[in-house]
Parts: structure tokens; sequence; C-alpha cells
């Protein structure tokens, strides 16, 4: 069995944490993915070069590996050079997740070119392509990627118009219509409610990817805190 084929109907677990985080370790992103394995994830993906390789040291699970920087206009950019390709490949990673954007890296790549540029240098790695609109996912796709994710939809300048307090099911939806059937497509951003994940499997998502709900416990405490100070707000009003 492939490893696409073990995460299949899955959840993938996002084990990454924010700058000023006490999670923000090897060993904080570790316990995370470790719990995550005990709860039946399928998969872990993970963020930076020593954080990856404990996580690959200490769990079972297949691990998309990863690297972020930004853009000149500031928005994330994920493994976006063959440098940090390569950094990910001297700790054996065989599953990565790269920027599948049409923005330029590397000074001439858009993102299909990138990916095309990367299968054909190292063709044994799994290439997941990262996108934000459903465009990118047929160019990554026709550039050899090997499943692309929703990750990017609402991070970019182009797609930064869309509600981020849901998943963009359109775009998954859309995806799931351009793509050859088949051909695994992840689902990811926003899918933070348990019925959220289940919906995208019922829609045709290969696997689901959560991360903030699960591993982010400053930013889910502050949803609550919010949620009260809001009511406490609206009740003053009233």
């Amino acid at each position: 069995m492939t490893v696409l084929e073990k995460i299949k109907n899955g959840l993938i677990v996002s084990c990454q944490a924010e700058e000023g985080s006490p999670f923000n370790t090897p060993k904080g992103v570790g316990d995370f993915a470790q719990c995550a394995e005990l709860g039946g994830a399928v998969g872990i993906r993970s963020c930076g070069i020593e954080k990856s390789l404990y996580i690959m040291q200490n769990t079972s699970l297949p691990v998309i590996c990863l690297t972020k920087s930004t853009f000149e206009d500031g928005f994330v950019r994920i493994t976006g050079s063959f440098e940090e390709v390569e950094a990910l490949l001297k700790i054996n990673a065989t599953f990565i997740a790269v920027d599948g954007t049409y923005r330029i890296r590397e000074k001439t790549y858009t993102g299909p070119d990138y990916i095309n540029k990367i299968k054909k240098m190292y063709p044994h790695i799994l290439v997941m392509a990262d996108i934000s609109t459903p465009q990118e996912a047929v160019a990554c796709y026709e550039a050899g990627a090997d499943c692309v994710s929703t990750t990017l939809n609402g991070y970019t300048s182009d797609t930064l118009s869309v509600n981020h307090k849901r998943p963009s099911f359109d775009v998954l939806q859309e995806c799931i219509r351009l793509l050859p059937q088949g051909f695994p497509i992840m689902a990811e951003g926003r899918f933070n409610k348990p019925e959220y994940a289940a919906q995208a499997i019922k829609e045709g998502a290969w696997a689901v990817i959560v991360g903030t709900s699960i591993t982010r416990p400053q930013i889910i405490t502050q949803w609550y805190v919010d949620a009260i100070r809001q009511t406490i707000a609206q009740n003053h009003l009233s």
C-alpha cells in the first residue's frame, strides 16, 4: 500500500506552533504529533527541519514536511526554494509540501514550474502542491504534483477576500470537478469543526488536514474568550 493510499479518507494533523508559543519546539510539536497518532490520525504535516526530523523519529505516521518563509508581499510561502527542498531531503523527507500558486519564486518559477523542476530533479519524493485556486490545482497536476491541497485559499493577495470563518467548500468542489477522478485532493484551510471534515470527505476530498483547532491552544482559547466578551458587550448594550 502506498503512502497516499494509507492516508485516504483520514485525518492529517498539522503540528505547528506560532512564534511565542511554549509548544514551538521540536518536542512541543512532537508531543502534539504523538497525541494525534494516538487519536487516530493517518498522517502529520510538519514545518521546519528540526521539528520535522523529531516528528519523523518519534511517530510511525507519514510526515508531510515543509518550510515557511514569505513572498515580497508578506504572504506566506511554503517550501519556496530549491535550497529548502534540499534541506528537507537531507533529513530523509520523502513527502514534501510546496507552494503551488502562480506567484514567482527563485526569480523565474511559478508554482507549477517549480514543481515540475522538483519532480524532475527528485522523482522519488511525493510532492503536495499547496494551492489557492482550482486553476492552480490543475496546473500543478499537469506539472507532476502527486496531490494538491487547498491550503492557501484565503491566504494569498488574490484570495484574501474569502470568508475566513468557514472552509472554502466551493474551491474544494471545483478542484474535484476539474481534476481526474481518483487524483488526491486534500481539504485544508479552516476545517476547524468535525462536521466540516466529515463534509469534505463526503464531497470527495482524499483526506482532511487540520491544524489550528487541534494544535494551537492559544488561538483556541482566544476563540472562547472572544465569544464570552462579545456576549458580555451585547448584554451591556441591551
